[in-house]
């Protein structure tokens, strides 16, 4: 679920992924004339390419999730057990990242973004079918593997084939894609469940990702500034340590985790509540709700200006509230109230995810390719363990269950926040002497 939709899509923006090591790379000022830019061959057509890409991404990963009371109701599953679906594809995803990243550094980008969605695709057409939820599960799981070589090559793509000055506007589309697919996605899969059934309705997901598959096959320009390297396991074990041993990576990615726990655990249930008493919504405008998604990206946007004004935790304890208001007021039985709740559950938790997402970058002085797929590795984690357990908690005390799990991921939010804060305080005390010795 990446902005406006996902988040990965805020971290891939904030973290470029460098380019493969014996590649060009071009400065701000190069003419870098076989570089993609507006205006010249190939650019247009890269951008509806990686729009594309992002739609089917995103639309396949969650494709399950506004399904979930359906599902349950077809299938005689609970909610904890129909929450496979979902936490089986983030899982897996955030699990084959880190080794689609460096694949698509032997490969190539190119290669690896169609195969991958190629099998995502194949295996989409196949879910409807599934004869049973452990069938369905399952299959979920491989489609959620294959997507992972999407997010772990698109930003390296654009890092080498696009010209510096037009990075973050083919990246804006491509994060765009990844909005639209995740909240159509979900829209589109409600009203068709209401109308002919769950299983068609991925069917229709299904097919909407294989146009959009078709489309990027035949659009995506030739790679021009990819060279392959080699594949080396211990190199790639060194740098994924020493991003581990930083302790404020550590922080950064236990605050994505924890915002996504909160996160993926109100919409994989949020559905359950809200075709029940007292609400009683049919399925399509249930699949509606997730048009509260677009909060995401005006709060996305603006976590830049926050810390501008606040500073990196100012910005986290602003987003933190925020989203812990939101569980708050969701827990009342109005209508409008849940709505609001939702809103600002959204708007925090992107916020947040932005703040955290862009920190990895600036910390991460080298490998940040794999320090970005880490963060999204810890992301996609709290997904799946967010969705699953939102689901138990939903069984077990009702949506107040699932709104204390999700407090208490805000207060580990805070907790860590806290610390950092600390840490930073301590350091500075200790360096104080040592500048004004130098002074």
């Amino acid at each position: 679920m990446p902005p406006a939709s996902t988040g990965a899509s805020t971290l891939t923006v904030a973290a470029s992924p460098q380019p493969s090591p014996a590649a060009p790379v071009a400065t701000a000022g190069s003419a870098a004339p076989d570089r993609l830019e507006p205006g010249r061959p190939g650019y247009r057509r890269m951008s509806f390419a990686l729009f594309a890409a992002g739609v089917a991404t995103f639309a396949l990963l969650y494709s399950t999730q506004a399904l979930l009371p359906a599902v349950s109701a077809s299938l005689g599953a609970t909610a904890g057990q129909a929450s496979w679906t979902v936490s089986a594809a983030t899982g897996a995803l955030a699990l084959c990242v880190l080794p689609m990243s460096a694949l698509s550094e032997r490969f190539g980008r190119r290669q690896m973004m169609t195969a991958s969605l190629t099998v995502a695709v194949l295996v989409g057409l196949l879910v409807p079918f599934a004869p049973s939820l452990g069938w369905l599960i399952a299959l979920r799981a491989v489609q959620g593997a294959a997507l992972a070589g999407l997010p772990a090559s698109a930003m390296a793509y654009l890092a080498e084939e696009v010209r510096p000055k037009a990075l973050v506007a083919a990246i804006g589309l491509f994060v765009a894609g990844n909005s639209i697919g995740g909240m159509s996605g979900r829209i589109l899969t409600g009203w068709i469940a209401q109308l002919w059934g769950w299983r068609a309705a991925l069917g229709a997901v299904g097919l909407l990702a294989a146009a959009c598959a078709v489309v990027f096959h035949f659009m995506i320009p030739r790679a021009r500034n990819f060279t392959p390297g080699t594949l080396n396991p211990k190199a790639l074990a060194k740098t994924v340590g020493g991003h581990l041993a930083d302790p404020l990576l550590r922080r950064l990615y236990a605050i994505g985790a924890l915002f996504m726990t909160v996160f993926g655990a109100v919409y994989t249930v949020i559905g359950y509540r809200l075709v029940e008493a007292p609400f009683n919504l049919p399925q399509g405008v249930v699949g509606s709700i997730f048009l509260v998604y677009l909060v995401g990206t005006v709060s996305s946007a603006a976590a830049g200006r926050l810390v501008a004004r606040l500073g990196r935790r100012g910005a986290l304890y602003l987003a933190v509230s925020t989203t812990a208001a939101g569980l708050l007021l969701s827990l009342d039985d109005q209508l409008a109230a849940v709505l609001l709740g939702l809103v600002l559950i959204t708007a925090g938790f992107f916020a947040g995810h932005a703040v955290a997402s862009s920190s990895v970058s600036r910390t991460a002085t080298k490998g940040r390719a794999q320090a970005s797929a880490l963060y999204q590795s810890a992301y996609y984690l709290g997904s799946s363990a967010g969705g699953t357990l939102g689901a138990v908690a939903f069984h077990a005390g009702g949506w107040a269950g699932t709104v204390s799990l999700g407090l208490l991921a805000v207060l580990g939010v805070v907790s860590i926040t806290l610390h950092g804060t600390r840490a930073a305080r301590a350091e500075r005390r200790r360096l104080a002497p040592v500048a004004s010795v130098q002074n």
